[in-house]
């Protein structure tokens, strides 16, 4: 299994090198530094799915958290708003929101003090519909006055890096209520609810203006290392500060995802991580044998999705702009998917690998079909048979056809995986799961 690892590795590399003799230099530390974000990503997915065994369907949901965090660390104040009324509305919707949560706590714990279940279940409901009355009162005309007088909320202005731990934070903080809600449904429902709580948090980004600026965009989101126009100040030149930028950022980001690397492996390696491949192949014999099955898998679905949402910060942060109406369920949940199948689900090399290549693949794609149309098309008009139509739109979806059939070959001739898990039996001296044998 190593050798085949190796050889995986070292097909990549050259890969990447290839592309950098026919793409350029920029374009291909561009490639680099979002493939390895999105391997960042695919290893919060494998920590989910290849160690616990829990379908995540939500991932977009994650990376957009991520992306939403780093806007409001990073981006410079808007002091539009903070010398306006805005930040005192914003305060008393604040106060609103803990007035609806007090009521709803003490209504669900009406049955200790001897209340009726058809009482306890009233009051339950009665305290939800005054907390969102409550909530609204004060957060609409907040929302519809920072709009008019500000624009939006704006960001903190610190360290773009603090919007990465930050996206990793909240995105932990969202995990927590999906999984104390999802977890310990069957996991057809957990897939099922976990795309529906996606689509909530996309649809409420995009909607809420005075806090995201809904599809107007936030830009230009800083950089933790010197941007392209910073070099050329210091008299480098135009390619070569894109170079130069981008490098710095790249070193930044396999930075983060070593470290991520090196604590998911030891984890893994050790009584923690036998425990959650016990839970993930027999939960009952598991439950059987004492352990806290649903804690467990609650924890490790927070585990993945803070790395999730640190890759969609790093994501947001290198393309400088946060666009709400750019996250759709093919780019950010179908293609990690695709990279932790194709790349081996419970291996972190794997998933690394699985990262890095099919987010490779699913860029070429469109300018190789694209220019392959464009000769087929001379070619049919050298015979008299026309061009062809829309070569750009075509190439475009090419995209999705070419995923599709590697998916088809990796499911075919290796239906664990390039790089699959290692299994650990009794007597044998291999490493444990997770590492590359």
């Amino acid at each position: 299994m190593i050798r085949r690892a190796v050889l995986l590795y070292f097909g990549l590399a050259g890969l990447i090198i290839l592309v950098g003799l026919v793409m350029g230099a920029p374009f291909t530390v561009r490639l680099t530094v979002e493939a390895l974000a999105f391997s960042l990503v695919a290893l919060g997915l494998n920590i989910q799915w290849g160690y616990g065994g829990l379908f995540n369907f939500g991932v977009m949901g994650f990376i957009m958290l991520g992306g939403f965090a780093v806007s409001v660390i990073s981006v410079p104040l808007n002091m539009d708003f903070w010398n306006s009324q805005g930040p005192f509305m914003l305060l008393k919707a604040m106060i609103a929101m803990g007035i609806g949560a007090l009521l709803i706590m003490g209504a669900n714990r009406l049955n200790r003090i001897g209340v009726s279940p058809r009482w306890h279940r009233t009051a339950q409901a009665a305290a939800w519909i005054f907390a969102y009355i409550i909530y609204r009162s004060q957060i609409d005309p907040a929302a519809r006055y920072i709009e008019a007088e500000a624009g939006y909320v704006g960001g903190l202005g610190l360290p773009v890096v603090f919007g990465w731990l930050f996206g990793g934070l909240l995105a932990a903080g969202i995990a927590y209520i999906i999984g104390k809600i999802a977890l310990g449904l069957r996991t057809d429902y957990l897939a099922i609810a976990t795309i529906g709580i996606s689509e909530i948090i996309r649809a409420l980004i995009k909607n809420m203006d005075w806090l995201t600026r809904g599809t107007l965009t936030v830009s230009p989101i800083p950089w933790p290392v010197p941007l392209p126009q910073d070099y050329q100040a210091w008299g480098v030149d135009g390619s070569l500060s894109f170079i130069y930028a981008r490098a710095g950022y790249l070193a930044v980001v396999l930075l983060v995802l070593m470290v991520a690397l090196f604590l998911i492996q030891r984890a893994y390696g050790g009584p923690w991580g036998r425990m959650m491949r016990a839970i993930r192949d027999n939960h009952v014999a598991a439950a059987s044998m004492g352990k806290d099955v649903k804690s467990r898998q609650l924890e490790i679905f927070i585990f993945g999705s803070i790395l999730i949402g640190i890759g969609g910060a790093i994501l947001t942060s290198f393309s400088q702009i946060f666009d709400p109406g750019g996250y759709q369920p093919i780019n950010h949940t179908f293609i990690i998917w695709v990279m932790v199948i194709v790349g081996g689900a419970g291996n972190n090399f794997g998933a690394l690998f699985g990262g890095v290549f099919i987010y490779i693949v699913w860029v070429l794609s469109e300018p190789v079909s694209q220019a392959l149309f464009l000769n087929i098309s001379q070619f049919s008009q050298g015979m008299g048979w026309g061009e062809i139509p829309d070569i750009e739109s075509r190439s475009l979806q090419m995209r999705v056809f070419v995923l599709g059939l590697v998916i088809t070959f990796a499911l075919r001739y290796a239906p664990k995986g390039l790089i699959p898990e290692v299994i650990q039996r009794h007597g044998d001296d291999s490493r444990p799961s997770g590492g590359v044998k």
